[in-house]
């Protein structure tokens, strides 16, 4: 079901759809070939394609080898050509076709770029390859170094050379360029300075025959030129109709962003193939801007924007809903193949390990202090201690773990703390705040030293304060110093409490880890063997704990206290706290893209190994809800207490809250124009 309101169109929401096609063509038959192309357009057109990349001399073929030069082929060319520029008229998408064009006595291997009856400008190759099985100079001018020309091409004259870029009218973010096969496995690929003149798409016409190992060397270049250059790549090679006389094909096509591959053709199949996914230019453009070496890299080499032509062109679009051809994560924060889980996994624990082993080194504490809840936060930043303490040789019994029961803390998680503190060989203690709690709300004249069941802030943050004091005051006496257990997620929603409380520590281990890689963090340590024996039952049982502060006695039912209840779903929060301070994007896209991830349970990939009673599913008000609370606690009551925080070692790179690192923001600013903007665009 299709919807009306902007909010729903890719083109507000500052996206294109891109698709790359694999045809079936016919040796040395432009005419076929012509008719093979436009079937494709149309193709992507009903897809809702804006941009369609053809294989390298699609036109011809590639594999014709000296036919290129016989007149009667050219002439077929450039009829072949016209077939397609007429029949362009009547779609939406901008066509990159491949030909052999004939230019002053030249012969020259192009990119023809075609929109709406219209061919908006030729991109000779830059570089011909001549060695092992490519004979291209035999046949094909050089195109490298060609600026300022034109060329008459089926009627029409427009710009020649290696000096454009196109850019659509009406979406100022669709700006690409045309480079072709040989010229991305050159050291310096022309789409280098097309990025640097402003592209944001990057695309390859490429014949590229195919033998073993190629598809994972072209893949790593497509990857690597849209990682370095910041930008998209759209490759298509060569595929089932090429002449086999010498050489296979396999129509490799693939669309990658900042370096990692959103769709992918299927190799070595026989029919013709339209495969699209929708590009995010907002945010390429939003990384541009804060990645001040992309600039530098620009100004260093000339400003190539000042050498470039740009040829506009009117796209027309309609803004309807087209979906979302795109793969979400719901959990940014978690990979969700085995692979990339185990080794993101790994790299964060031992990130913090490491951070850890070098601050104890280097402070020459005798002694690690740590409140454990038997909660998530402070499992996670035991476990890690106790690995620090293993590298660095030392005895666990050197990490005083304290469980300090409150007017709230339940008989499990305080069981779960001393279990963990047993099995882990840490030197465990208790001790009751209570006693002391009573005494302080006495002291201000709190209604619950009266028998009142006031449960508000105060009442939670005079307990909260009471343990991280008592820690502070233990590491004075015992030659300590103490290891902070808040997270980056409870940061990011200023969910601590300030100065002395559960914000301040000596280390804050657990600030560069948002909530929910929290969780996989300590399962993979069960399932990697990181601790054995009982340890690994008191983890597991950790993990199914509900997370609260276990600040306010249960109710009338004995239902705990949730946070999740209270601030909203972690899950959620982690999702726009990504999009937030990684890419910076407007609340009218994180809504947009968390409403995708979000409202079908049964679509899409969850993270491996996630409980099928845990996944759920959010309509877009139950988002806009939280995302609302989230742009209000991040923008407005948070950031005092982020500007004041512990050192602790960043892990992803999705991103840090320190003041020190990859967030700087006034503590007295507003959400307003975030909240604005957000309610502005909804349905």
């Amino acid at each position: 079901m299709t919807q009306s309101h902007p909010f729903y169109s890719i083109h507000r929401q500052g996206m294109i759809r891109a698709g790359v096609c694999t045809p079936v063509t016919t040796v040395g038959d432009p005419r076929a070939n012509a008719e093979q192309a436009i079937a494709l357009a149309r193709e992507g057109e009903g897809l809702g394609a804006d941009l369609l990349v053809f294989p390298e001399l699609n036109v011809t073929s590639y594999a014709i080898d000296d036919l290129h030069l016989q007149d009667t082929i050219c002439d077929a060319t450039e009829a072949g050509i016209a077939v397609i520029v007429e029949a362009s008229a009547e779609l939406k998408p901008v066509l990159l076709v491949g030909a052999a064009l004939r230019r002053c006595g030249r012969l020259y291997n192009c990119a023809v770029v075609i929109a709406r009856g219209r061919i908006l400008g030729v991109v000779p190759k830059s570089y011909l390859p001549n060695y092992r099985e490519y004979y291209e100079k035999r046949w094909f001018a050089l195109g490298a170094g060609l600026a300022g020309l034109e060329i008459e091409v089926a009627g029409q004259t427009v710009p020649f050379g290696t000096d454009l870029i196109f850019a659509a009218e009406e979406l100022p973010d669709f700006v690409f360029h045309a480079e072709i096969c040989e010229d991305y496995w050159a050291p310096l690929p022309p789409s280098t300075e097309g990025a640097l003149a402003g592209a944001l798409v990057l695309c390859n016409l490429s014949a590229s025959n195919v033998t073993i190992g190629k598809a994972r060397e072209r893949e790593m270049l497509c990857a690597a030129q849209s990682a370095r250059a910041v930008a998209a790549y759209v490759y298509s090679a060569s595929g089932p109709g090429e002449s086999t006389t010498d050489l296979a094909w396999d129509g490799q096509g693939m669309i990658h962003e900042l370096g990692e591959l959103i769709a992918t053709t299927e190799r070595f199949d026989i029919t013709t193939e339209v495969v699209c996914a929708d590009i995010d230019l907002e945010r390429l453009r939003l990384e541009r801007m804060r990645m001040g070496t992309f600039n530098d890299c620009a100004a260093a080499n000339g400003d190539p924007e000042t050498r470039f032509r740009r040829v506009v062109f009117q796209h027309r679009p309609d803004f309807a809903d087209k979906g979302l051809l795109r793969k979400l994560r719901r959990f940014p924060f978690v990979p969700n193949t085995p692979s990339k889980l185990e080794e993101d996994c790994y790299e964060a624990f031992n990130i913090q390990v490491e951070g850890l082993r070098k601050r104890l080194a280097s402070t020459g504490s005798k002694h690690l202090v740590i409140g454990v809840s038997g909660g998530l936060d402070s499992t996670h930043a035991l476990i890690v201690a106790a690995k620090a303490m293993d590298r660095l040789g030392r005895p666990r019994t050197d990490i005083l773990g304290f469980t300090m029961p409150g007017f709230a803390t339940s008989d499990a998680t305080k069981a779960n703390a001393w279990a963990l503190m047993n099995a882990l060989g840490v030197t465990g203690a208790e001790i009751d705040i209570r006693p002391t709690a009573r005494t302080m709300l006495e002291g201000i004249g709190h209604p619950f030293a009266q028998g009142e069941p006031v449960y508000d802030v105060t009442f939670e943050n005079v307990q909260a304060g009471l343990r991280t004091d008592y820690l502070f005051r233990l590491a004075n006496q015992r030659q300590g110093f103490v290891l902070g257990t808040g997270d980056l997620s409870e940061l990011a929603l200023g969910w601590c409490t300030y100065g002395v409380g559960d914000h301040m520590s000596h280390y804050g281990i657990n600030a560069g880890v948002p909530k929910t890689l929290i969780q996989y963090l300590i399962g993979w340590s069960v399932q990697t063997g990181q601790f054995t024996g009982e340890a690994t039952q008191v983890l597991t049982s950790i993990l199914d704990t509900e997370i609260s502060p276990e600040l306010v006695p249960a109710d009338a039912d004995g239902k705990m206290q949730s946070t999740q209840d209270r601030i909203g779903p972690y899950e959620l929060h982690d999702f726009f706290l990504h999009y937030t301070i990684r890419h910076g994007l407007k609340p009218s896209k994180i809504a947009f893209l968390a409403w995708h991830a979000w409202k079908d349970a049964k679509a899409g990939q969850w993270p491996i190994g996630f409980p099928e009673d845990g996944r759920h599913q959010y309509d877009l008000a139950a988002i806009a809800k939280w995302l609302e609370e989230f742009l209000f606690r991040f923008f407005q009551t948070s950031q005092f207490k982020r500007s004041a925080l512990p050192n602790g070692p960043k892990v992803s790179a999705g991103g840090a809250v320190s003041p020190r690192g990859d967030w700087r923001a006034p503590s007295d600013g507003v959400a307003r124009p975030w909240i604005d903007a957000l309610k502005a665009s909804l349905p």
